[in-house]
């Protein structure tokens, strides 16, 4: 058995999470989805959604608020709020690549730039300021979130690793 002094935590697509101190949490494979990600130094927390549409209005099943940028988002700040005041709180984002850009038609729905503007205003609307970004491309990314730190590590095959 391994001990180890930090609790990893996936996070699905679709699904968010909030933790404390020494919890890492990831998610692997962002495409067209975004990751966002929020953190309060002041109390050590943080949250992270994965983000699969921009809004309700692109799926019959609207039942998981987890699933959409303008209902994640509120979602992540409800959870944050329990671990202290919000207003020391900042975004990072991941994602919302352009996949498989030659094979969409020209001009055809661009559904991780959609993500990103929907994830973008919802954080405006909430007062939330945006600290970093690793968006856009044709590349996936996964993430990895040290909550305690803040520490942001997105890996990509194309792109190699980067933190925020």
């Amino acid at each position: 058995m391994t001990v180890t002094d930090s609790l990893t935590v996936t996070v699905r697509v679709a699904d968010a999470a909030a933790a404390r101190a020494d919890v890492t949490l990831v998610t692997l494979g962002l495409g067209s989805c975004v990751a966002v990600l929020l953190h309060n130094p002041v109390v050590g927390a943080g949250a992270l959604a994965h983000i699969l549409l921009p809004d309700e209005s692109l799926s019959r099943d609207t039942s998981n608020p987890a699933k959409f940028a303008t209902t994640a988002i509120p979602l992540i700040l409800d959870r944050m709020a329990s671990y202290g005041p919000l207003r020391d709180v900042t975004a990072k984002l991941v994602g919302g690549a352009r996949m498989f850009a030659q094979l969409l038609p020209q001009g055809g729905v661009n559904m991780g730039e959609r993500n990103l503007v929907a994830a973008r205003q919802t954080l405006r609307g909430a007062g939330i300021p945006i600290a970093a970004e690793d968006t856009g491309g044709e590349y996936g990314r996964s993430v990895y979130f040290h909550v305690g730190t803040g520490r942001v590590t997105v890996r990509s095959i194309k792109a190699g690793e980067r933190t925020l």
